[in-house]
C-alpha cells in the first residue's frame, strides 16, 4: 500500500475508535451528571454502548454515581487503541507504558469531547437561548457542573456569560499540558 493508502487506514482506525471511546465517555459523563435518560441523546449512546457494557455490568458492581463498569471498559477500549495505533506504526511498548497512554488519550478525548459540548451549547444559547430540545438539554447537564464554579469566580459582564469561554480555554490548556505523543492524536477528537 501506498503513503496515502496508509494515511487513510490510520485516519479510519483512529477516528472509528474514538466516536467508540467519545461514546463510552459520554455514558460514564450522562450517569455521573444523572442527565435525563429518556432523552434521545441518551438512548442514542445507552444504546451504542449497552451490548459490549452488559457483561461488564454482570461483574463490576456500580459505585454511588459512578459507572464502574464503563469506566474499566473506556480503559480497556483505550489500551485497545493504544495497541492498534502501535501496531499501524510498526511500533511495540510495554503494557505499563500502554496503560498509561491510554489513560491519557482518555483524558485528552474527554477534555475535547467538552470542548465541543461547551462550544454547541454557547452556540445554541446565541440562537435560541431558553429552547429546550433534547441536545440543549443533554449539553446543559453535561457542562453546568463544569461552568457553576467558574460562574461563581466570573460573573457574567453586561449580561454576557463569558464562563463557557474560559472552559473551554481551561480544557484547551489541559490538552496541552497532557504528555500525549502526537501518533495518539489522530483522527476526529484527537
Amino acid at each position: 500500500m501506498g503513503a496515502n493508502a496508509n494515511n487513510a487506514l490510520t485516519y479510519l482506525v483512529s477516528t472509528l475508535l474514538n466516536l467508540y471511546l467519545c461514546a463510552v465517555i459520554l455514558r460514564i459523563v450522562l450517569a455521573w451528571v444523572r442527565a435525563d435518560f429518556y432523552n434521545p441523546v441518551s438512548q442514542l449512546v445507552w444504546k451504542i454502548t449497552q451490548p459490549v457494557l452488559a457483561p461488564f455490568h454482570k461483574a463490576v458492581p456500580r459505585w454511588r454515581r459512578l459507572d464502574t463498569a464503563a469506566m474499566l471498559y473506556l480503559l480497556i477500549l483505550g489500551l485497545v487503541y493504544v495497541y492498534v495505533t502501535m501496531w499501524m506504526f510498526g511500533i511495540g511498548l510495554s503494557v505499563l507504558s500502554a496503560a498509561f497512554y491510554a489513560a491519557l488519550k482518555i483524558i485528552v478525548l474527554a477534555a475535547n469531547l467538552y470542548t465541543v459540548a461547551l462550544t454547541f451549547q454557547a452556540i445554541l444559547s446565541w440562537f435560541g437561548p431558553g429552547v429546550n430540545n433534547p441536545a440543549s438539554n443533554i449539553l446543559w447537564s453535561m457542562n453546568e457542573p463544569i461552568l457553576r464554579p467558574i460562574r461563581r469566580l466570573i460573573p457574567p459582564i453586561a449580561g454576557l456569560d463569558l464562563s463557557p469561554l474560559f472552559a473551554i480555554i481551561l480544557m484547551q490548556v489541559l490538552v496541552m499540558l497532557v504528555p500525549l505523543p502526537n501518533i495518539f492524536r489522530v483522527g476526529i477528537l484527537g
